[in-house]
C-alpha cells in the first residue's frame, strides 16, 4: 500500500519560508522513505500568491520524486465545488479523502466547517 499525505496551501508556505520545522521534518521524511506528497493544484496556487522571495524552496519541493500534483480537472472540479468552502481548502481536503492519508496544515481551524471527515489534520507549527 502506498503511503502519503497531503500538503494545503500553508503548510507549502510553512515550508517555503522555513518557519516550520515540522513541515520540513515532513518533507524530508517524505523523500527518505518514499512518501509520496500530494500538493493539490489550488493549494500551489495560493501558496505561489502569498510567497515572493521563497519560491525557490517551493520550486526544489515541487521537483523531489515523492511530489505529485493533483491537477484540477474536471471531475476533481465537481467534487471541490459539492464540498463547498474557500477551493484550496476544498481541494486538498477531497484529496485526503479519496486517499485516506493525513492532511497537513499551519491552520487546522480553517477545515473545520467540514465537520468529522475522517481525514487526520496534522499541524505543522
Amino acid at each position: 500500500m502506498i503511503s502519503g499525505r497531503v500538503l494545503d496551501a500553508s503548510a507549502l508556505v510553512a515550508f517555503a519560508r522555513g518557519t516550520s520545522i515540522y513541515a520540513a521534518a515532513a518533507v524530508w521524511t517524505a523523500v527518505e522513505e518514499s512518501i509520496v506528497l500530494i500538493v493539490p493544484s489550488t493549494a500551489l496556487a495560493a501558496a505561489w500568491a502569498e510567497l515572493s522571495e521563497d519560491h525557490r524552496v517551493l520550486e526544489v519541493l515541487l521537483h523531489l520524486p515523492v511530489t505529485v500534483v493533483d491537477d484540477l480537472g474536471q471531475s476533481r472540479a465537481r467534487a471541490v465545488g459539492q464540498l463547498g468552502g474557500h477551493q484550496a481548502d476544498a481541494h486538498t481536503m477531497v484529496c485526503a479523502q479519496e486517499r485516506n492519508w493525513a492532511l497537513l496544515t499551519a491552520d487546522p481551524g480553517r477545515y473545520a466547517r467540514y465537520g468529522k471527515t475522517g481525514v487526520d489534520l496534522e499541524p505543522v507549527n
